[in-house]
């Protein structure tokens, strides 16, 4: 009797044993069968990624070249008319300056006339500028590619030659930038240069005016249905500026702008130092994060300086103005400006590069210019001169006389603040 409970114990440790070694076999199966698959993957995904991150990443440059203001005035006007075609030609002005642009990847230049077309009325030049839509065939041939729209002479032609300017610039496939033909153009452009977007954007002051809900620009009241189509901003209500300018930050930021660029056309006309307005702005838009401010308005050249934000986290490059890059504003004719100094501009070339720790300033470059006014065709030509190492062999020795002095008065207004960028920065700053 014993024996055989014992047998039958035995036989229950037996198949209880067998259980646990059955249940034991089947989740080894499954973790053989099943779950290997999964957490094998995965591994051999993560550590693949990185690899290919590091073997598809190239680094990039963007070089973009600057110029200031582009005018058209009346002898500019008579000059470039040929009247056996009954057409104007304003290829002379960049002639010189265009492989500059060519062998840029993007070229900016400031707009400072209007198309409003021969249904406004003749083309004009000084106070209310109206030009013939074949200047931006020259601009368009010469190499540029981006035109600043937002200065003080936007509406010379009105609400219609306002839309009708950037109308004719659609046309030709130049990219614009600070005026609109309608709503839904952009206010700034996010553009993509060699793989590094560029966020861009362009503002003109304002004048003061008795409607406080109104846009003046030179003194006169616009179209109350215009004031979305202009960038601008009032000295008298600057903090809405800089709410503004703000929000554009921000949003370039999530259209994936790496670098910013604000072009601003501000300052005193014909003053060689930039305003205590200009300080405040240019400090108030490096704490805001924008990386450069490039200036225009003036008509002569401005300081450039390199400014820190209020934290001390984030720099600044201001070229507060590039000064002209042609127009009728000889020395011999500017009472307000008797030193020759509207006579002088800058090719300002900049270059980001791209690693893989993000886009920064690699270089800058500073060539001045001359504006070069001599007898030809129908009347005055003028010619944007480059005062490069190439320059003796192109003028005739009056006009080189006076290059060489144009050279000078450059010089010694960037000078200093070219220096400071150089010890700041570390990046390559030649001028030439």
């Amino acid at each position: 009797m014993k024996n055989k409970r014992s047998a039958r114990k035995n036989l229950v440790s037996y198949i209880g044993l067998f259980s646990w070694i059955l249940a034991l076999a089947l989740i080894c199966f499954i973790v053989l069968t099943v779950i290997p698959q999964g957490s094998q993957k995965k591994p051999e995904v993560n550590a693949s990624k990185p690899k290919e991150t590091v073997s598809q990443f190239k680094e990039t440059t963007a070089t973009v070249v600057n110029i200031g203001d582009i005018m058209v005035h009346s002898p500019q006007l008579k000059g470039a008319y040929v009247a056996s075609k009954d057409e104007y030609d304003f290829s002379p002005f960049f002639k010189e300056v265009s492989p500059y642009f060519k062998n840029s990847d993007l070229a900016v230049g400031n707009l400072e006339v209007t198309f409003g077309g021969s249904e406004w009325g003749k083309y004009t030049g000084y106070p209310a500028f109206n030009c013939p839509d074949s200047l931006a065939d020259a601009i368009k041939n010469s190499g540029l590619n981006l035109l600043l729209t937002a200065n003080n002479h936007s509406y010379d032609t009105g609400f219609h030659g306002l839309k009708r300017t950037v109308n004719v610039l659609k046309s030709r496939q130049l990219d614009f930038v600070g005026t609109k033909e309608t709503l839904q153009d952009p206010s700034y452009l996010v553009k993509n240069v060699n793989n590094i977007n560029i966020g861009i954007a362009d503002y003109t002051y304002e004048t003061s005016g008795e409607l406080a809900d109104r846009k003046y620009l030179n003194g006169a009241i616009i179209n109350k249905e215009a004031n979305d189509y202009i960038n601008s901003f009032s000295y008298d209500r600057i903090e809405d500026f800089f709410v503004d300018a703000k929000n554009t930050v921000d949003s370039m930021k999530k259209d994936g702008a790496e670098y910013i660029v604000f072009y601003l056309h501000w300052g005193n006309e014909y003053k060689t130092k930039e305003s205590i307005h200009q300080q405040r702005i240019a400090q108030r838009l490096c704490d805001i994060g924008v990386d450069m401010i490039i200036g225009g308005h003036p008509h002569v050249i401005e300081p450039i300086d390199l400014l820190t934000s209020s934290d001390g986290k984030h720099n600044t490059v201001c070229l507060y103005s590039l000064g002209n890059a042609v127009s009728n504003q000889r020395q011999e004719i500017m009472d307000s400006c008797p030193t020759g100094h509207t006579e002088d501009g800058m090719i300002f070339e900049f270059t980001l590069k791209k690693t893989q720790k993000g886009v920064s300033l690699h270089s800058m470059d500073l060539t001045p210019t001359w504006v070069n006014k001599y007898v030809g065709g129908g009347g005055w030509q003028y010619t944007i001169y480059p005062l490069d190492s190439e320059i003796d062999s192109k003028l005739s020795a009056q006009a080189l006389e006076k290059a060489k002095k144009s050279y000078e008065r450059t010089k010694a207004i960037v000078a200093q603040g070219l220096t400071k960028c150089q010890e700041a920065i570390g990046c390559e700053i030649t001028f030439k």
